[in-house]
């Protein structure tokens, strides 16, 4: 394809470079709008400068790949209501052996998540379990926060579903979820090995420091725990709004009720609000004699003052009140001495049409992974991804029998967008002409018959991953790197695209901006409520350096047409 006329050229660069800019730098001072809206700025300005036609517009959206995130993600929402990350997260920590058997675990774990519910998901739902184990053993978290990152994108390289550059390769490729899982198994199981290793190497001293026996084995990740790190595709899951305002209220009612000695209840709603997070199972039954505590608190803060006239109304007000359970509609009450009722609203209500008895959750559990377990099957068989994901995610929709908004809430439909304007602006790049020049300059020089070219390719598809981003780089390169393949042979055309699957997915570990998965775990870890950690950028690049090109090469030397 030949250049297009000067000003398409230069219109459409700058189009591109504006969605480039906030792709890579989503919170740049001079237009702080974020990824998704830059990137449907993008798209716009393609279409305003006339680079492309609204129908090639149009056209250029793929919505197989639209159609496959969002089954995906519906499914990650109902695998995460069954309990199946919680599993992943006790599965870490079960008969561990010490630091060093840690760091395999995480690697292992991580990557067979990722390869089966996206790499995304897995940092999403395991950074703040990682957390935990490191302060259980007494040790640094960042060789596990970075064992976690990369075995994660190590891991997605092996299916279509495990990023969205897989998803991409596999719809236009038209390779079938069975041909990408045996062409890259071989890499992705050996690249988390070698990673394991590379990290143990890199780390062995700080590994090697034995835990304190002060402390408590308590620490060690409950079930408790693994259940309150919830999961969400497009968010971290909070308490429910409606939970966070029935516990204001009632705080605030208790404060209400102590205002004659608002100082001691106002500490204890506090301190009740601050536990909230860790407790909140164990709250509700614990609320009379916390009362009472407080009660006792505050009788003794104003006999100090001299007076036991204030404090008079306050004991007299709880002597004659008890917290009891309604037999008729099993609910809690506040019930006084003469037989009145005051209703208590409960700290978690269970949603309308939940499974109350056990055997209905395990069957609806069993059900989900069963079902899941088709879909997994369905893609080997060689059905069509898109609307196998789609069809399960329905199926699952029914089969919860219930409104199914809560679901739909959690997809990220900001990734979705994203997607839209990145199709949309690179379609129009592309007819500008100039991808097509810089490749007729390079292809010559990356022929996949022979080591050379094999290496002028890997440094070319690195370097574009972490400058450009892994998606927009498959974008450009794909079709190109595919077609200069095909003319060689028709194996060598599926080398092409394995190859391109594999280093632009493990590119992601050179730095920290490499990779959306590598911004997770960091951010993640920064904000975890009781062991915060910022992995920093110098230390991500000292181990993503090394491990990106030893994990690479050796990858590449098992993916075979």
């Amino acid at each position: 394809m030949v250049l297009a006329p000067t000003e398409k050229v230069v219109l459409g660069s700058i189009a591109f470079a504006i969605f480039w800019v906030l792709a890579v730098f989503p919170a740049v001072p001079f237009l702080p709008i974020g990824r998704t809206a830059g990137s449907l700025l993008g798209a716009a300005l393609m279409v305003i400068f006339r680079v492309t036609t609204p129908d090639q517009a149009y056209a250029a959206i793929d919505l197989s790949i639209l159609g496959l995130l969002f089954g995906t993600m519906v499914v990650s929402f109902y695998l995460e209501q069954a309990d199946m990350f919680k599993y992943l997260g006790v599965l870490l920590s079960w008969k561990s052996k010490g630091a060093k058997d840690l760091i395999c675990r995480i690697c292992l774990v991580s990557a067979i998540s990722s390869a089966l519910f996206t790499n995304d998901t897995s940092c999403v739902v395991l950074t703040e379990f990682v957390l935990k184990i490191a302060r259980q053993n007494n040790v640094p978290p960042h060789p596990f926060l970075l064992a976690l990152a990369s075995s994660a994108n190590i891991g997605s390289s092996a299916t279509p579903i495990g990023n969205p550059q897989n998803l991409v390769i596999a719809i236009q490729s038209s390779l079938s979820f069975r041909e990408f899982l045996f062409g890259l198994l071989p890499a992705m199981l050996v690249g988390v090995l070698v990673n394991a290793l590379i990290l143990l190497c890199m780390y062995w001293r700080l590994l090697s420091v034995k835990k304190d026996e002060g402390i408590a084995l308590d620490e060690v990740i409950s079930e408790e725990d693994a259940t309150s790190h919830r999961f969400s595709p497009a968010a971290m899951s909070h308490p429910t709004a409606k939970n966070s305002q029935e516990l204001n209220t009632m705080l605030d009612t208790m404060n209400t009720w102590s205002s004659p000695i608002s100082i001691g209840s106002t500490n204890y709603a506090e301190t009740l609000r601050n536990r909230v997070s860790s407790k909140q199972s164990n709250l509700q039954g614990n609320i009379s004699g916390g009362i009472e505590s407080t009660r006792n608190s505050n009788a003794s803060k104003e006999g100090v003052v001299g007076g036991d006239d204030i404090s008079q109304p306050w004991e007299e007000d709880f002597r004659s009140r008890r917290i009891s359970r309604s037999a008729l509609n099993d609910s809690d009450e506040m019930v006084d001495d003469e037989g009145g009722a005051i209703p208590v609203q409960p700290l978690e209500e269970e949603e309308e049409g939940s499974l109350t008895k056990p055997w209905r959750r395990l069957l609806w559990k069993t059900c989900v992974y069963l079902v899941t377990l088709g879909m997994l099957i369905a893609f080997i068989v060689g059905l069509n991804m898109s609307w196998t994901a789609l069809s399960t995610a329905l199926a699952l929709m029914v089969l919860d029998f219930k409104d199914a908004q809560p679901c739909l809430q959690k997809v990220s439909y900001p990734l979705l967008i994203f997607f839209v304007g990145m199709f949309i602006t690179v379609d129009g790049f592309n007819r500008t002409g100039i991808p097509s020049t810089l490749w007729n300059i390079t292809e010559p020089h990356t022929r996949i018959n022979h080591v050379g070219g094999i290496i002028v390719l890997t440094l070319v598809i690195l370097v574009l991953s972490n400058v450009a981003s892994n998606v927009p780089t498959v974008l450009l390169l794909g079709g190109r790197v595919a077609a200069s393949a095909a003319v060689i042979s028709r194996s060598q055309e599926k080398r092409a695209w394995l190859i391109l699957a594999w280093v632009s997915t493990v590119a992601g570990n050179l730095s920290l901006l490499g990779s959306a998965a590598n911004l997770i775990v960091c951010e993640q870890a920064r904000r975890a409520q009781f062991s915060g950690y910022n992995l920093s950028f110098r230390s991500h690049l000292m181990f993503g350096v090394p491990s990106t090109l030893i994990v690479t090469a050796i990858g590449l030397l098992l993916i075979r047409g």
